[in-house]
């Protein structure tokens, strides 16, 4: 999310293009949502929350209005929504109430890492920082449970869906957790271009998820929809 005026140079054309992949994305959940079984509907949401935020976002960013405030609102709504996306995948090998309390307790640190009210209008690193650590770990044990789904049906239908979007969250915030982690040291001590650069690669990290998202509802099993 951008903060700075508009000024139509190459590396700010890049990153207004990385918001077309979002936006696809929850254009097509929102066509086919009624035709997707639980998953896929919890998986949505989180497409529709990144849709509607960036495009806020981009309108903020348009009038010169510090969007910081809506990163901190959207880390914590997003991820929400990928908790319980992965809360339905875990559903038969995990305790219902177990990811409850990680959500419970992020969105505490969520609040606290928001205070004092200024902190709101900067980036929050550390929150992101630590969303990137747990998405990881659950897209890393998706991959080990879709390897050893043999004998839950269900998931072997799933497979093909479920690797494109927990490829596209491992590719992105695994790509995104140093970025994140040095945000505030690139911002003071790296010069601008390179700072440039590195968001720049950002956003072609986001383009590449939101692109696997996009083949994931696809490539959904039809023999699911409901």
């Amino acid at each position: 999310m951008e903060t700075s005026a508009h000024n139509f140079n190459l590396p700010k054309l890049i990153i207004i293009f990385s918001f077309l992949p979002v936006f696809l994305s929850a254009t097509y959940a929102l066509i086919v949502y009624r035709r997707l079984e639980k998953k896929l509907k919890l998986f949505s949401i989180f497409l529709f929350v990144s849709g509607i935020m960036q495009l806020i976002s981009g309108i903020m960013w348009w009038n010169k209005v510090n969007n910081m405030p809506l990163l901190h609102l959207y880390v914590a709504g997003g991820f929400i929504c990928i908790l319980l996306f992965y809360r339905e995948i875990f559903r038969d090998v995990l305790h219902h109430n177990v990811l409850l309390v990680i959500g419970a307790i992020f969105l505490l640190f969520t609040l606290y890492n928001a205070f004092p009210l200024e902190l709101l209008f900067r980036f929050n690193s550390k929150v992101l920082t630590a969303e990137s650590v747990l998405i990881i770990i659950f897209s890393l044990s998706t991959f080990m449970l879709l390897l050893n789904a043999e004998s839950n049906e269900v998931l072997i239908t799933e497979r093909k869906t479920l690797n494109w979007i927990n490829s596209g969250f491992f590719i992105y915030y695994s790509s995104s957790l140093l970025i994140f982690y040095f945000s505030d040291v690139m911002a003071r001590v790296f010069p601008v271009y390179l700072n440039q650069n590195t968001w720049i690669l950002h956003s072609f990290f986001s383009i590449i998820m939101y692109s696997c998202f996009i083949i994931a509802l696809w490539k959904r099993p039809k023999s699911l929809i409901s």
